[in-house]
């Protein structure tokens, strides 16, 4: 299914049908590519009986010659990273612009060909969700390619691997909108060669990935900017900024913002009727009476409608006074 980059914007979740697997240089009239290369792993047989109980991660599994691809390097905290510190950042997001995203980790992406049997399977470092309320999630069993929604990102670490010469021509085959490969700052002896630190978009546009300088999927966050926010040691006020920038326009476009995420909007009540709070006791030190001081608290005139609470500090003479006036409030709750 073929889909300019405009199309694939995703104000609402998606649901490809695969389409038959074709790369540019497959033969006509089949479904099998080239054999697909994964620099960085090591095959090894993994049965179709067996592929379901398989206790471990791989890169790639095909059932025509029950071979799976594994990287050949231990996990090490450098892969793992960059998919941690997305879940992280994903959630600021989330709270800013006050719609959930979820990230799912590592999964089995499978695409069966319209069979039962799996045929061939991807996992990917990290898949993304930008409304996950309203997407069809795998649960345990992964992703089937038909049958769930594709993630609106799929994040894969080149840290001693390649995707390019094999598993970004799947994800393009199997219709996956954006793919991010970040190739982290801290390197190793076994990359290979030509992978330098960076992180790249791709985008599908008519079959094919092409590379952008900002994500689509989020929007205006640029691949510099991204690739800063996975590999700096603390989040910087820059990165801050970003998030905030991103969690803006998709909060705009949905409709929603800081005020729909339950635990700011409590905060930042809270912080209103601290400010609110300070204001009435200034009004009470410059006319001379901070001694009243304790009524406000005792009264929770922050929390009281600011006209009532303004009136009664400005024109009580005492403290009992300041009392029946904060009580004349009709009751109109917090702020």
């Amino acid at each position: 299914m073929n889909r300019t980059a405009d199309a694939l914007r995703h104000d609402a979740p998606r649901t490809d049908t695969p389409r038959s697997e074709s790369w540019p240089e497959a033969t006509p009239g089949t479904d099998a590519p080239p054999s697909p290369a994964f620099p960085g792993c090591r095959s090894f047989r993994l049965t179709r009986d067996a592929v379901d109980h398989h206790d471990g991660r791989f890169e790639y599994w095909d059932a025509a010659t029950e071979t799976a691809w594994v990287v050949a390097e231990p996990t090490s905290g450098t892969h793992e990273q960059p998919s941690r510190r997305l879940s992280a950042l994903g959630e600021v997001i989330a709270s800013l612009r006050g719609g959930a995203i979820e990230c799912r980790g590592s999964m089995d992406l499978i695409w069966n060909a319209g069979q039962r049997e799996r045929r061939r399977i991807l996992q990917a470092d990290e898949v993304v969700y930008l409304h996950p309320a309203r997407a069809r999630i795998p649960g345990k069993t992964g992703l089937v390619l038909g049958e769930h929604d594709l993630p609106d990102v799929v994040l894969e670490v080149d840290h001693t691997t390649d995707v390019r010469r094999g598993k970004l021509g799947l994800y393009a085959a199997w219709g996956f909108p954006e793919v991010w490969v970040e190739v982290p700052d801290v390197t190793s002896p076994s990359r290979p060669a030509g992978r330098v630190p960076g992180l790249t978009i791709h985008r599908l546009d008519a079959g094919s990935y092409r590379t952008l300088a900002a994500s689509i999927a989020f929007p205006g966050w640029t691949a510099a900017e991204i690739h800063v926010a996975l590999n700096e040691p603390v989040r910087s006020d820059a990165t801050d900024r970003a998030l905030e920038r991103v969690a803006g326009t998709l909060g705009t476009r949905d409709g929603t913002g800081p005020e729909d995420t339950p635990w700011l909007r409590r905060q930042r009540a809270e912080g209103r009727r601290a400010e609110r709070d300070a204001v009435l006791r200034a009004i009470l030190n410059g006319r001379g009476m901070a001694a009243l001081e304790p009524v406000l608290a005792e009264r929770e005139a922050a929390r009281l409608p600011l006209p009532v609470a303004l009136d009664a500090v400005q024109h009580c003479r005492d403290a009992a006074d300041l009392r029946a006036r904060l009580a004349r409030s009709d009751g109109g709750g917090p702020a």
